[in-house]
Formats: structure tokens, sequence, C-alpha cells
């Protein structure tokens, strides 16, 4: 069962810039409730494109260095990486529908 994986400034450039598939990383914070909301969207996902896109999450309370080099502002942001380069930000809640958008469009 695929699920996002927790994500240290330590670990970041090892599991995200250098990961063979694309990732999308989920910049949370355990306090925001609208981060609590999209965990779930994210975990499914995680599920449906399992082997296509790798899914790490980042808490930005612990991991400050990593938040600010990507210029998180607000939680939830999700950002794809692709190649090691951001290609896509969502920030915010949004729908299950529209973050499939985002990823197929990153896959394509």
């Amino acid at each position: 069962m695929a699920k996002p994986k927790d994500v240290t400034d330590a670990e970041f450039e090892q599991e995200v810039l250098k990961a063979d598939l694309p990732v999308l990383v989920d910049f949370w914070a355990p306090w925001c409730g609208p981060c609590r909301m999209v965990a779930p969207i994210v975990e499914e996902l995680a599920q449906e494109y399992d082997g296509k896109v790798k899914f790490v999450k980042v808490n930005t309370d612990d991991n400050v260095d990593t938040a600010v080099r990507y210029g998180i502002r607000s939680i939830p942001t999700l950002l794809v990486f692709k190649g090691g380069e951001p290609v896509a930000q969502v920030i915010g809640f949004r729908p299950k529908s529209e973050l499939k958008k985002v990823l197929e469009k990153a896959l394509s």
C-alpha cells in the first residue's frame, strides 16, 4: 500500500530532487486544518499513482530550510517536481479532481 513518506530537510535532495519519478511534495503542519483535509486525498492519489508518481510530506514546522528554499508561505502547498525542478504548485485545499489534472499534466 503506497503512502506518502515523511521527508526531512536532510533527505529532501535524495528523496525528491534525485528521484526517477515525478514527486508530489505536500508541505503541511500538524496544526493546519486544511492540511488535515487534503491529507486523505493525497493518500488516495498515492495509491492511484503508485509506480508513476512518488508522494512525500514535509512538515514545515520541523523542516524550515526546505520550506524557505521553495518559498512556502501558506500551507497546505503541494509542489510537483520533475527532474529535480518544481513544475506545478497548488496552494490551499483543492478537490481531488483538480489535483489529478495537475498530476496528469506533470506526467505528460
